[in-house]
């Protein structure tokens, strides 16, 4: 099987820890500061998933709504193929993504278990290019990876949003839609690159 293809899937368990719910997700905005060199936002709308398969959806909204498209995550699913076992790939989210947006988005993969140093030069670039075009990143994860505090996020598999980036991409921003409690954290470019590890993202 194609390494990319793989599907987001949170026990219930899982995502109650993380706090998400089940009776509607939660919506925020955020405009895009004005930032200096080195240190650029999309302009998104953080939205939570709704239930513990529903990442991305969720994911594939925040990066829309940077675009101003107003979707809702159940249109985004059935687009998707999205099912309670998840979403099977990042190429399906590419696949998406270009539906809405002429075409703006490519998958990239990073097939190896741990994220050569190219690789990880390559996602920031392509960090820094999607980001200065407002254009958010949704990346597959799998596993754990600390963010820049020191706090450790983990998921049997997972999609989530990157949406700004600092230091020319060195660190970047994640939008986590499993986490309304905690909707965004810093992580460095390479710790995500490992956790993309095996799998893929749209940019």
């Amino acid at each position: 099987m194609n390494p990319i293809i793989r599907r987001c899937l949170l026990s219930v368990a899982g995502l109650a820890a993380a706090g998400s719910t089940v009776a509607g997700p939660a919506v925020a905005a955020h405009a895009a500061p004005v930032k200096g060199k080195g240190d650029r936002s999309a302009d998104y709308e953080y939205q939570a998933q709704p239930n513990f398969f529903y990442c991305g959806p969720a994911s594939t909204r925040i990066a829309l709504s940077a675009e101003g498209k107003d979707v809702s995550q159940d249109e985004l699913a059935a687009k998707l193929g999205t099912t309670e076992s998840g979403t099977d790939s990042a190429i399906d989210v590419t696949r998406v993504l270009n539906e809405y947006t002429g075409g703006k988005y490519k998958t990239t993969e990073i097939r190896d278990e741990v994220a050569t140093r190219a690789q990880v030069e390559r996602l920031r670039a392509d960090v820094r290019a999607a980001v200065d075009a407002d254009r958010p990143v949704v990346a597959n994860i799998l596993g754990g990876a600390r963010d820049v505090d020191g706090v450790e996020h983990y998921y049997p598999g997972h999609y989530l949003t990157v949406v700004r980036y600092q230091d020319d991409g060195n660190r970047v921003l994640i939008a986590d839609p499993a986490r309304p409690d905690e909707p965004t954290y810093w992580m460095s470019v390479t710790e995500l690159a490992n956790w993309i590890a095996g799998r893929g993202y749209s940019s």
